[in-house]
């Protein structure tokens, strides 16, 4: 390494890829434990904490001893490159190792991973996922212990092929419903995997949403805990939800009345999306959504997965982590999900039109909440809860798109028609022209698969 990037190393600081130490001791093999398990890293042996040199004294056979040590106190092996400079007179050693590709690896029987510039031990769950992260695998792609296809419902699996040959992201044609899941590996070797059962079985797995609108934080107004599979549980929690968005009516001049919910609910759908998708399901704690007079809170049991961190998802660049590969792959065929790691992009962007509306990330109590705030002072809007059959057409359809995309059929049905009526036809061009929703099928506008979604 040239000495003038060491000089930049040392002056840039510890960071999470670069650990400070004094002397050699098995705290350094922990740090090169934590590099290897995450993105690989450096640790400058003779540096103080705040960057002082202070050097580090060297026999003819010191690094050769030390490469001896790190061998043997770690599982797998590393084999780090040690080399020592001289700053100032003084002797460091710079020791690097590469990212391990069969994770996790541990030292003494003990797992770290860099977070930042600081080592974090791993729980038992973290171990599990580093090491399936290595194998390119998931939880929800392993059997369920103990279960067979006949806890599956035939009927959710009709259904989602339906979805998937509707969505056009995937051709299932009329394979059948077992076939259609063994394609897309829902099914393995004749057994249900974690993400079958989740999607599809006959009796919910015990995952709860448990959902509450709050006046104070002790103070409950109404409360449910839904317990289903998840594209069912995604349509109840978003509905509930939706029940105590408020809705102002505003006039631009012209003679038709506009709708404007307190919240964009494409956002907020995106955020229970994130949260039901993306959730540890080893973790048994339940995703909890708090909404209060001015906001609306989203907790989802599990951290950040594969090392991602807050910083990178408040920004349009991050990479995608899935914890859960095959129900993130349910929800995009079915055109719930637009891509794999936009949804935090696509709550900022449908937040663009609501600039007095704050969001908020944050990892608290091992898991992820998001929140949504509005200034404490609202405009007058429609009373709590309103009977669904009090608001107007207009807004009860986006409340049905609100939930997931939906065809003319499936909406009239919701609505309580026997049919699809000339109004709803019309209410339908209407939210078309306005841009507050679009077709799924854009190439094909009268084909009769065509679904509407909420737009951004």
């Amino acid at each position: 390494m040239p000495l003038s990037a060491l000089h930049t190393l040392i002056a840039a600081g510890e960071s999470q890829t670069l650990e400070f130490k004094t002397s050699f001791d098995k705290a350094t093999v922990e740090s090169l434990v934590a590099f290897a398990n995450a993105q690989g890293g450096t640790v400058l042996v003779g540096i103080s904490d705040a960057g002082e040199v202070l050097g580090t004294t060297l026999g003819k056979e010191t690094l050769n001893e030390w490469l001896v040590q790190i061998k043997s106190a770690t599982s797998p092996s590393i084999i780090p490159d040690l080399h020592a400079h001289q700053i100032n007179g003084k002797t460091i050693v710079a020791i690097d190792v590469a990212e391990f590709p069969v994770k996790p690896v541990s030292t003494k029987g003990r797992y770290y991973k860099r977070v930042a510039s600081s080592n974090q031990a791993l729980n038992a769950n973290e171990i599990s996922d580093l090491y399936m992260q290595s194998l390119q695998l998931s939880w929800d792609a392993y059997p369920a212990h103990q279960a067979t296809v006949d806890d599956l419902s035939i009927a959710k699996i009709d259904l989602f092929v339906q979805q998937v040959n509707a969505g056009g992201r995937f051709a299932l044609g009329t394979t059948a419903p077992f076939v259609a899941l063994e394609k897309l590996n829902y099914i393995s070797h004749g057994q249900p995997t974690w993400a079958a059962m989740l999607l599809f079985a006959k009796e919910p797995l015990r995952h709860h949403i448990h959902i509450g609108r709050f006046k104070t934080p002790s103070m409950i107004i109404d409360d449910r805990q839904i317990t289903d599979t998840l594209f069912e549980a995604v349509e109840q929690a978003m509905k509930f939800i939706v029940s105590y968005v408020a809705v102002a009516f505003e006039f631009d001049g012209s003679i038709q009345r506009k709708e404007r919910f307190a919240y964009p609910l494409a956002a907020l759908r995106e955020a229970l999306l994130n949260a039901v998708v993306h959730r540890d399901y080893t973790d048994g704690s339940d995703i909890q959504i708090k909404i209060f007079d001015n906001k609306i809170s989203i907790f989802s049991p599990g951290r950040l997965y594969d090392g991602l961190q807050l910083d990178e998802i408040k920004r349009d660049n991050y990479r995608s982590r899935l914890r859960n590969k095959l129900v993130a792959e349910g929800f995009y065929l079915t055109t719930r999900i637009e891509k794999y790691g936009s949804g935090f992009i696509r709550i900022r962007e449908a937040l663009r039109d609501y600039p007095e509306v704050s969001f908020d990330i944050e990892e608290i109590s091992g898991g992820i909440s998001v929140t949504f705030t509005q200034p404490e002072s609202q405009p007058e809007s429609q009373p709590e809860s309103q009977p669904e059959s009090a608001l107007p057409i207009e807004t009860r359809v986006l409340q049905l798109l609100a939930m997931a995309p939906m065809g003319k059929r499936d909406i009239s049905a919701a609505l309580g028609q026997k049919k699809v009526s000339g109004q709803l036809n019309k209410v339908i061009r209407i939210l078309l022209a306005k841009g507050l929703i679009e077709p799924t099928i854009a190439d094909k506008p009268n084909s009769r698969l065509q679904q509407y979604r909420l737009t951004l």
